[in-house]
């Protein structure tokens, strides 16, 4: 069995059961055992084998505790004093509430490290607020959907923890390599919003005054210390990944518990419970897909793609183009983390033959897996916002598109401007570089 006879069997096999509506995590698994059964040099036990060895490390600790970090964060409404906070910094402007929920999806992704945390957490507040204010729900869902991806853009992300577990990149260097990157994205949005704004005429708030935006500071002053302390501690060295997870959750159980005392130790237990069944989700997501991209470097698959790039001669510009059209595919089909395991380690070969910055790949990888929480058929987010907004997908689908064509523009330009995102880690942390 050669490179390509595996490859065709390993996904045919997976596309088939994801068709008939196997959990992704699931069809991962089984889709590796007819080669483990056909081929008379593998076993069954090596699946096991590679699942142990993914989840054998010490950096994979911090997704769930970055999980329960955003949930803790939901339950002790402190997401409601970002709101307020970005009321009034940005309410002011046409679609008032529009650009509120851009900004605090932006502010959230700095502790949350997850989107689907945000779109649930703000999205519940945010898209009955817009209704209310004169909103279409279809915009409503849109906006909300569309900002949330930035939760594994800013930094934390859960992807890029997971992505520099995997790949051994800095992780404090993608997290530094992120941050232009989610503020364009929310530039790039804002502006959508705007013209929406203009069009359909939504509301705008009365311009604040220097008591109440200082009013709005000090309510979400502890909360907005959140990713300083987290992305903060990581770079400077005081902590790792792991730790600062833990760290984020301490600090979110501190303001909720004991200096805002809006959650109470009873509804503790809930929020351990749902952090816990999310986590275990995307953990089991990471073993299935190591066993499978065990699989595909071991039929050498990834070097075959790397013999085939080289005979076309392609740059660095054209390589990261087609890195984004393959991540932006893929993320259409299956979640980020386990597109990340398994399309990452068999893309990054070629990308490195051509020239591509490990940190440059990685962002071109995450932010286009980040996409695809709003392109259907997978589109986690968009579902959930729809969910909230109690409207079917297909009603959202056109705002959903035209918001995000900015934020496309803004893939385009970080795949041709390599530097654009890659001088702040320089900057900072020039010996991971």
């Amino acid at each position: 069995m050669g490179p390509f006879e595996a490859s065709i069997l390993l996904f045919s096999v997976f596309l088939l059961l994801v068709a008939i509506r196997v959990p992704v995590s699931v069809a991962l698994g089984l889709a590796t055992l007819p080669v483990f059964i056909l081929h008379d040099r593998l076993t069954i036990s090596l699946l096991f084998t590679e699942m142990f060895k993914a989840y054998n490390s010490f950096l994979l600790l911090s997704v769930p505790f970055f999980l329960l970090a955003a949930n803790l964060m939901n339950a002790a409404g402190i997401t409601d004093r970002m709101i307020r906070l970005c009321r009034a910094l940005v309410g002011w402007m046409p679609g008032g509430l529009g650009h509120v929920n851009v900004s605090v999806s932006m502010l959230f992704a700095g502790i949350s490290g997850s989107s689907t945390a945000d779109a649930a957490g703000i999205g519940s507040l945010m898209i009955p607020a817009m209704e209310k204010e004169g909103y279409d729900t279809s915009v409503s869902v849109a906006i909300t959907s569309c900002s949330s991806v930035m939760g594994v853009i800013i930094p934390p992300s859960v992807l890029m923890i997971i992505w520099g577990g995997v790949m051994s990149v800095s992780i404090g260097s993608l997290f530094l390599a992120g941050v232009v990157p989610g503020i364009l994205i929310g530039g790039s949005m804002m502006v959508a919003v705007y013209l929406y704004a203009l069009k359909r005429g939504y509301p705008r708030y009365a311009f604040p005054s220097m008591r109440e935006l200082s009013a709005a500071f000090a309510s979400a002053f502890f909360a907005l210390t959140t990713p300083v302390v987290i992305v903060g501690g990581i770079v400077a060295g005081f902590f790792t990944p792991t730790e600062a997870s833990v760290v984020a959750v301490l600090y979110s159980m501190l303001l909720g518990l004991f200096v805002y005392r809006s959650l109470t130790f009873r509804e503790l237990p809930k929020v351990f419970y749902d952090s816990a069944r999310f986590a275990a989700i995307a953990l089991f997501a990471v073993g299935t897909a190591s066993a499978f991209s065990f699989l595909l470097a071991y039929f050498q698959v990834p070097k075959s793609l790397v013999v085939l790039f080289a005979d076309m001669q392609l740059g660095p510009i054209a390589t990261a183009l087609i890195v984004v059209a393959c991540f932006l595919v893929i993320g259409m089909f299956i979640d980020a983390i386990p597109a990340i395991i398994i399309l990452g380690t068999v893309l990054w070969p070629v990308a490195e033959t051509s020239g591509m910055h490990p940190i440059h790949f990685a962002i071109l990888g995450v932010v286009s897996l980040a996409f695809g929480l709003v392109t259907p058929p997978y589109g986690l987010c968009l579902m959930i916002a729809c969910s909230i907004g109690k409207i079917r997908v297909i009603d959202a689908l056109r705002d959903t598109l035209i918001i995000l064509a900015p934020m496309l523009f803004i893939l385009l330009l970080i795949a041709v401007l390599p530097d654009l995102i890659l001088w702040l880690p320089r900057l900072l942390m020039p010996k991971f570089m």
